[in-house]
């Protein structure tokens, strides 16, 4: 059943809400970053030392205001030379909904801890889920970037 739609103060909401819960928060002193993943979710971690790379979903947490959430254009990479842009062609924080990702590479994994190399996330950043990277087949063809990347 696809969810009925509902526009309120502004905002195209979908009805149900959905719940995400973290699966660990990032822990970052220093030049060491690490993924402290909970307890509970350790055996989730079996295989995965034997990839190079993963794909880490996490909560801009320190962007979670109504303003923050309402920026929809900004300069990309924070530099005013380059044209203003809509969130969805930047990787800004500022965003509707404050999912992150990124491609982190895997130092080492012991118990409940993922040592990356590094990721540019806050230390207590919520963790929302991992994934193994796994190259495509092909690299695509034909894709075009604005000339600011």
């Amino acid at each position: 059943m696809i969810p009925e739609s509902t526009w309120t103060d502004g905002r195209y909401l979908l009805e149900p809400f959905y719940k995400i819960y973290p699966i660990g928060f990032i822990r970052k002193s220093n030049d060491i970053a690490e993924i402290e993943i909970g307890a509970e979710f350790t055996d989730a971690l079996l295989g995965l030392d034997l990839f190079s790379h993963i794909h880490v979903l996490y909560w801009f947490h320190q962007n979670d205001t109504p303003e923050k959430r309402s920026i929809l254009r900004v300069h990309p990479r924070k530099k005013k030379q380059y044209p203003l842009t809509g969130v969805f062609a930047t990787h800004s924080p500022a965003r509707p909904n404050l999912l992150a990702l990124s491609l982190c590479r895997i130092i080492s994994i012991t118990s409940n801890r993922i040592r990356i190399h590094e990721i540019d996330a806050h230390d207590g950043s919520p963790v929302i889920d991992i994934k193994c990277y796994i190259p495509p087949d092909e690299s695509l063809k034909n894709v075009h970037l604005p000339d600011w990347v």
